[in-house]
C-alpha cells in the first residue's frame, strides 16, 4: 500500500515543467546528499540532480560501475528530496534490470519525491559516461526500457505522483554519433520529457544533436571529461535547456577536506572553513529551536 501523496512533490514537478518551458537555460549543480542539495537550493539554483557517480563515491567510496543498488539510491534520494523544495532529478542508471525493473525504479523514484528520473541505455553493470569500457544494449532493448519508463510515469501521474523521464544514450562512444542521434530521436518519439546524449566530443556534435532532436536537452559539463565545457550562454545558443555540473560539488568538497586534513596534520588550524554559527544555520538549528519553543512546557508546576 503506497504512502500518502505529498503535495510538494507535484509542485516540484510543475516547477520543473515551467523551467523546461521557460526561455533561459537552467544551470544545475548536481548533489550527492541532503546537505549538498540544500546548499544548491540556498545558493539560488532552481533545480538539482542526484549524481550516481557522486552518491556511489560518498555513500560507498566506490566507483560508479553499477556497485550501488536501487535500494541505496532510492534511500539517498528520499533524504535529498525531503531536504529541499526545488525539483530533484534522480539518476536511475539502467533501470536496474529488464522492463519490469525499470517500471519499479520509476515508481520508486516518484514515491521518493523526485521530479524526474534518468534512464540510460548502457549494458549493466553501467559505468560513468566519461570513462573507458562502457557498452550499450541493442537499440530495441533501449527503446523497450524507455517505453517501460514512460508508461510507468504516465501511470504515476494518473495516480497523483507526477514524475518526468530523462532519457540518456551512451551510444556515441560505442556505435558513433549517428546511432546516438537515432536513439535520441526514438526516445523523444516514445515520450521522453528530456533528452541527454552523453559525451559528445566536439561543439559541432553538441550543436548537431540540439538541431536534430526536438524537446528540452541536457548538456553534461564534466570538468576534464570528453565533452567541451562551454559557458551556459553558449549552451543556450546551441539549444540546450539544462547545463548539468555532475561532479563540481563533489570535487570541491574533496579538495576542501583534503586541505583541512593537511592543515590538521601539520599542526595548524584549518583555513577557509565555515563557522560553527553558519553550520548551525545551514542544518536548521535556528528553525528547530523556533519550532521546539512552540511546544515548550509553560512555567509553573503544570497543575
Amino acid at each position: 500500500m503506497s504512502s500518502e501523496i505529498n503535495p510538494a512533490v507535484k509542485s516540484a514537478t510543475d516547477q520543473l515543467r515551467n523551467l523546461l518551458e521557460g526561455p533561459d537555460i537552467c544551470v544545475m549543480p548536481c548533489c550527492f546528499d541532503a546537505l549538498s542539495a540544500r546548499l544548491v537550493e540556498r545558493a539560488g539554483f532552481p533545480l538539482t540532480f542526484m549524481s550516481g557517480f557522486a552518491v556511489s563515491a560518498t555513500r560507498l567510496a566506490l566507483p560508479d560501475t553499477g556497485l550501488i543498488s536501487y535500494g541505496e539510491m532510492v534511500d539517498q534520494g528520499r533524504a535529498i528530496c525531503q531536504a529541499v523544495d526545488i525539483p530533484v532529478i534522480g539518476d536511475g542508471d539502467t533501470g536496474y534490470g529488464n522492463a519490469v525493473n525499470v517500471r519499479r525504479a520509476v515508481k520508486g523514484y516518484a514515491e521518493a519525491g523526485f521530479s524526474a528520473v534518468m534512464i540510460e541505455d548502457q549494458l549493466s553493470p553501467k559505468r560513468c559516461g566519461h570513462t573507458q569500457g562502457k557498452k550499450v544494449v541493442p537499440r530495441d532493448e533501449a527503446l523497450m526500457r524507455l517505453r517501460a519508463a514512460v508508461d510507468m510515469a504516465a501511470e504515476m501521474r494518473a495516480a497523483g505522483r507526477d514524475i518526468l523521464v530523462l532519457a540518456r544514450t551512451d551510444a556515441r562512444a560505442t556505435h558513433g554519433f549517428d546511432e546516438a542521434l537515432l536513439r535520441a530521436r526514438a526516445f523523444k518519439d516514445i515520450g521522453a520529457d528530456i533528452l541527454f546524449l552523453e559525451a559528445p566530443e566536439t561543439e559541432q556534435e553538441m550543436a548537431a544533436f540540439c538541431a536534430a532532436v526536438p524537446g528540452p536537452k541536457l548538456a553534461n559539463m564534466l570538468e576534464e571529461g570528453k565533452t567541451p565545457v562551454l559557458p551556459p550562454a553558449r549552451l543556450q545558443e546551441i539549444g540546450y535547456k539544462i547545463a548539468a555540473y555532475p561532479l563540481t560539488l563533489l570535487s570541491a568538497s574533496v579538495k576542501a577536506m583534503e586541505g583541512a586534513l593537511d592543515d590538521l596534520k601539520a599542526g595548524t588550524a584549518p583555513r577557509g572553513i565555515k563557522s560553527f554559527a553558519d553550520l548551525r544555520q545551514i542544518v536548521g538549528f535556528d528553525a528547530y529551536d523556533v519550532e521546539a519553543a512552540r511546544y515548550a512546557e509553560p512555567d509553573g508546576d503544570g497543575d
